[in-house]
């Protein structure tokens, strides 16, 4: 038996194949550049000091990024389970004092039926692993928690991103309120000129209603900006771990829009594969699932264990005492192997097994469509992050002639050269375009920011940082034995770690 431990059934998981693109669409422009480069703080290239201190907040304090080191944490105390049924798998410690009654002894005469045993011992069971059932499992919660920290890379990424972009919609909509108030004051210049023509009999009536209608309907659209602005502000604060509150120390007092690099330096899509978090993610989840159809297959083989007992016991019959339990002629030896074989299981272990081939399947399609919603990610990102500079560059210049335009306007009406309508059309033309260059000046960060997000960027922050906060260990170390799990390090493996490797994990 001890010969054959060395075998085990049900498949050995290699990563699935993928169809993975040989290039990126845009990889002709010449604002992308080949290779990428290191992504670790990506971020930086906005140059925007406060973003950087946002980010480094969020990391510190998101609570769902903590949540994410916690699962990590119960990953590694569940794949430690799974390691100790590798050993004697029951272990008990007994003993007993029984008052008894025997009608065999009632029928001796001077013999009292009643009788007091008592009994100490130990026994054990240890189920030898002939077909890999413990070896899968271990081999099981070791995909998953490899599994377990791709997902806290995964949420690592997202956060970052997303802190970074509702930082860049805040900016982005102080500008759109810069502008809205500046187009204010000079619809307000536009009323007065249109009064005082009114008044002095030059112009209708009309010309300062239709003054006014401008400038109560740009007027209108504050509240609506302000209202944009405060729960980006909210939702950031989420982001950071603290309750909606006014960010003015943590935002400053800067409103630019971060600018953004003209050009991106980008990888191959293979690259992907081992960039991304949710594609590696993907690929242990599957790994998890493939060595749990051999759990359930050696349920289809017998089970060898052995067994043994060792007690001492003694009564109080006849002319025994119950002190002589610590004899040792009073002790009671067993031991031998045994053997248990669900022979008629009417087709459930078979179906179980299949039922687990169907999982595993679904889990090598959804790595599959991972790698493929990656790339279509990328490409999404890429395409808006490029063209986001060709609208900037085109408003930039419709917003420089509508400028133009509007003063002409305001000048040949103040003369009496032309109607208002001349004017409204053109200062409506001017507060469009400004708000239109103010979304596309913010769309450009807003794709590199898509961007690093689809290439998996900013995960690897995390190496050389523990996954929990030190307030966290030390609240859990308070309420439960961790034994040195919770020590620095304990629960993440090496990155020289074997993936897949049947038995006991190599760190």
């Amino acid at each position: 038996m001890l010969a054959l431990a060395g075998c085990e059934v049900g498949p050995d998981f290699s990563t699935p194949n993928s169809q993975v693109a040989d290039k990126w669409l845009e990889s002709g422009d010449h604002r992308v550049k080949h290779p990428g480069r290191d992504d670790t703080t990506w971020w930086k290239a906005l140059n925007d000091p406060i973003l950087d201190a946002l980010i480094a907040t969020a990391y510190r304090q998101n609570l769902t990024l903590q949540t994410a080191g916690v699962h990590v944490l119960e990953a590694r105390a569940q794949l430690g389970a799974a390691v100790g049924e590798l050993y004697p798998q029951q272990q008990a410690a007994s003993g007993s004092l029984q008052r008894q009654r025997s009608p065999f002894l009632a029928g001796i005469p001077s013999v009292q039926p009643w009788f007091t045993s008592a009994s100490i011992g130990l026994s054990t069971s240890w189920e030898i692993d002939l077909w890999g059932k413990f070896r899968r499992a271990i081999q099981s919660a070791d995909a998953n928690l490899l599994a377990s920290i791709a997902s806290y890379d995964d949420v690592l990424v997202s956060l970052i991103a997303d802190v970074a972009s509702t930082y860049v919609t805040i900016r982005t909509t102080e500008e759109q309120l810069r502008i809205t108030r500046q187009n204010i004051v000079l619809q307000e210049e536009s009323l007065k000129i249109a009064h005082s023509r009114f008044v002095n009999g030059e112009t209708s009536q009309r010309d300062e209603e239709q003054a006014q209608s401008e400038l109560s309907d740009t007027e209108a659209q504050l509240p609506q900006l302000e209202t944009s602005l405060q729960q980006s502000k909210n939702a950031l604060a989420i982001l950071l771990g603290i309750p909606p509150q006014r960010l003015g120390t943590a935002l400053g007092t800067a409103s630019a829009i971060p600018t953004a690099p003209l050009e991106v330096a980008i990888g191959i899509p293979a690259d992907l594969l081992r960039r991304r978090p949710d594609i590696r993610q993907a690929e242990q989840q599957a790994a998890t699932q493939s060595a749990l159809i051999g759990v359930d297959q050696a349920e289809l083989y017998p089970a060898f264990s052995f067994t043994g007992q060792f007690g001492l016991t003694s009564s109080n019959v006849g002319q025994a005492h119950l002190s002589d339990v610590f004899n040792w002629g009073n002790r009671v030896i067993s031991f031998g192997p045994a053997v248990q074989w669900n022979i008629l299981n009417y087709g459930q272990i078979t179906n179980k097994v299949r039922a687990q081939d169907a999982v595993f399947q679904q889990a090598i399609l959804s790595y599959q469509n991972t790698v493929l919603r990656a790339q279509k990610e990328v490409e999404d990102a890429l395409i808006a992050y490029l063209n986001a500079q060709l609208v900037t560059a085109s408003l930039t210049t419709a917003v420089a002639a509508a400028q133009r335009s509007a003063e002409l306007a305001l000048i040949q009406y103040r003369e009496g050269q032309t109607d208002y309508t001349t004017v409204l059309t053109a200062q409506q033309t001017l507060l469009s375009q400004e708000d239109q260059l103010a979304t596309a000046q913010g769309s450009i960060p807003q794709g590199l920011i898509a961007l690093y997000r689809a290439f998996g960027g900013g995960w690897t922050l995390r190496l050389g940082h523990e996954l929990i906060s030190p307030e966290i260990r030390e609240a859990m170390a308070r309420r439960t034995n961790w034994g040195g799990l919770l020590q620095p390090g304990a629960e993440q493996p090496p990155p020289s770690v074997q993936k897949y490797s049947i038995g006991l994990p190599e760190w």
